[in-house]
């Protein structure tokens, strides 16, 4: 699988930035209904907003490609699936930013990081301070 975050759209909001409007409607059905045809999205997603059957099946054929989707046959139809649950998906999305973020300036990062957390969600600060005693307790046992 290619890394996730190759076309990363800093402008858009939550898993936009890193999936198309419809590769994110695509996605959210399937983790919605866990497995469903391409018929089933299509139908989903249209009761959003209107779009072409052929471009919801292009776009879960370019999720396919990315590896993010899977597709089985069933009865005699192909029946798509995720590879990844929603959870393991964000983790590895935010893995794949922080790492970025990190190899340009590991100090500015953490610095940053902290004071964001600070304004948007003080309580995972405290969550934060505890996680990273855990870690380094884990660390000085080894």
């Amino acid at each position: 699988m290619k890394p996730l975050t190759s076309s990363f759209k800093p402008h858009k909001a939550g898993l936009g930035r890193v999936l198309g409007d419809l590769e994110k409607s695509v996605m959210d059905v399937l983790w919605e209904m866990s497995e469903a045809t391409g018929r089933e999205v299509f139908e989903e997603i249209e009761k959003e907003k209107p779009v072409a059957f052929t471009t919801v099946l292009t776009v879960m054929d370019r999720l396919l490609k990315k590896g993010l989707i899977k597709r089985i046959k069933k009865g005699g139809l192909y029946v798509y699936k995720t590879t990844l649950s929603k959870d393991d998906f964000v983790k590895q999305v935010s893995e794949e930013v922080l790492q970025g973020i990190l190899d340009i300036s590991a100090s500015s990062a953490a610095t940053s990081f902290v004071d964001i957390l600070y304004k948007t969600s003080p309580d995972e600060i405290e969550r934060l301070s505890k996680l990273i005693e855990e870690r380094k307790k884990g660390a000085n046992k080894k």
